[in-house]
């Protein structure tokens, strides 16, 4: 799992501007392998859907997985013919892998894919990519799930569909209805910071970049679908089930054990309406405050049950230091990742061992507090007893958190974040995984010329077009994202 630094949060989203630029605002990805009777009628019916309905300009590519038919000869024809269809023949497999290299090299605000067959209808597309263009969402995605949707298939795929889904939400906590419809949308200043955490280069990259950027706090846009199964698809089921269940668990770990950094990928404080700075209140302290009222609330009954616990088979003092030391630790913890957003484990026995340090006083305090009450009251009853811990408890609770803010988890201002911003350099022939600012929103009567043009050899794509709307015919060398896409794949 990529644990890569980030050069700092996602810019806050807006609007993309309506301008004459001759960028496309949607560059739509096919990812095919030997779909040499499919791609000419698919493409050529998202070309006519697009040219009627999206009011802006646009770019069709078919990304060919390194197909042994005609695939290849058939996705050059298109190109040739069609002036807004683009071809890129990688010699690798697996869709995720496809994507995350057309993706990386477009120029495009609003990035999507879908899958050769459309079996999703074309009327859902605008929908899709409308809450991206608008600022709304960071990504969308066609859901057969929904309650609106209207579904044709078979028992065994509706059964397994469901099944994955009830699966990720158990063990991922997924909130998305539906990982695999071939029918999503990103836009490209989320791709950019999004993609390089991706692992997965098959199937499974769907449903890991959805739980990423969730579990980051991004937006996702959901749209109900039309959706008929294609009896002819060429998906192995058991393969695909048995690599998405590895990833699965693969992503849950790195989750788990805090090995994602996933600070690269959230929105900068106000972007949601929700989020408002309290005058003359430091940045942060409000949302530490709630965080720490939250876990200390938890904290605060798992002591008392500890305490009663405990203090069924050894003295008032005993049973205190026990339950204090205990619920200290797992306190520690808490506040550590959901209070103070301390994430891996770097740092984590010195941060345990400081928290003892406060419990030390927090122990002196209670049990100050109960020896006070014993010497006053000779025999105490049970309840008199609960009642003064409670006290003692927030006392302590308040010296807990200035502790933690101040000396535990400082803020040291080590923590700047720049926003992912990178200009744009025409002369340029690097296609480079910094994000961009959006381009441009181009009108759809600009005329529009194919940015990628015929390609001269099996990784290397024409440059598009310049925002600021000079053409640039040097030739652009797409990198592998990941060190490991040059492994073989297995055929999807």
């Amino acid at each position: 799992m990529r644990t890569d630094s980030s050069p700092g949060t996602l810019p806050a989203r807006e609007h993309l501007p309506a301008a004459d630029a001759g960028t496309p605002v949607l560059d739509v990805v096919i990812p095919v392998y030997n779909e040499e009777k499919d791609l000419q009628p698919c493409v050529r019916r998202l070309h006519e859907h697009l040219t009627r309905t999206f009011p802006y300009a646009f770019r069709i590519t078919v990304a060919d997985n390194a197909s042994t038919d005609t695939t290849a000869q058939v996705a050059a024809r298109l190109a040739a013919e069609i002036p807004e269809v683009a071809n890129v023949r990688l010699e690798q497999k697996g869709r995720g892998r496809a994507l995350r290299t057309v993706w990386s090299a477009s120029e495009a605000p609003i990035l999507a894919y879908m899958d050769v067959d459309l079996s999703t209808d074309l009327n859902a597309l605008l929908p899709l990519v409308a809450p991206l263009i608008s600022g709304h969402s960071d990504l969308a995605i066609g859901s057969r799930l929904a309650r609106t949707s209207r579904v044709v298939r078979g028992p065994k795929r509706e059964f397994i569909s469901r099944a994955y889904n009830l699966i990720l939400r158990g063990s991922l906590q997924a909130r998305f209805s539906d990982a695999q419809c071939g029918f999503k949308a990103i836009r490209r200043d989320v791709a950019q910071a999004l993609l390089p955490l991706v692992e997965d280069t098959g199937w499974f990259f769907d449903t890991e970049m959805l739980v990423l950027a969730e579990r980051a706090g991004l937006r996702i846009h959901e749209v109900p679908v039309d959706w008929v199964d294609d009896p002819d698809s060429t998906v192995h089921i058991v393969k695909t089930a048995t690599d998405d269940l590895l990833g699965v668990w693969r992503v849950g770990k790195a989750l788990a054990t805090g090995s994602l950094s996933l600070d690269r990928l959230t929105r900068p404080f106000g972007d949601d309406p929700r989020d408002r700075e309290l005058a003359d209140v430091p940045t942060g302290l409000a949302r530490q405050l709630v965080g720490f009222c939250v876990v200390g609330g938890l904290s605060t009954l798992f002591y008392l049950l500890l305490y009663s616990g405990f203090r069924q088979f050894c003295g008032s003092q005993a049973a205190n230091a026990l339950a204090l030391l205990v619920s200290a630790v797992a306190n520690t913890a808490a506040n550590r990742r959901l209070t103070f957003g301390v994430r891996g484990r770097g740092g984590a026995v010195r941060h345990q061992a400081q928290g003892l340090v406060v419990f030390g006083i927090g122990l002196a305090l209670t049990s100050g507090s109960l020896a006070a009450l014993n010497a006053a009251g000779g025999h105490p009853a049970h309840s008199t007893e609960l009642a003064v811990l409670i006290c003692a408890n927030l006392a302590a609770t308040v010296l807990r958190f200035l502790l933690f803010r101040a000396w535990v988890f400082p803020d040291r201002g080590g923590r700047t974040s720049a926003t992912v911003v990178a200009a744009h350099i025409p002369s340029s022939p690097t296609c480079s995984t910094t994000a961009a600012p959006s381009a441009p929103f181009p009108q759809r009567p600009v005329p529009y010329q194919r940015p990628y043009g015929p390609y001269q050899t099996t990784t290397q794509v024409r440059a598009g077009e310049a925002a600021d709307g000079d053409w640039r015919d040097a030739t652009v060398r797409l990198q592998p994202v990941r060190p490991h896409d040059t492994e073989p794949g297995e055929p999807r």
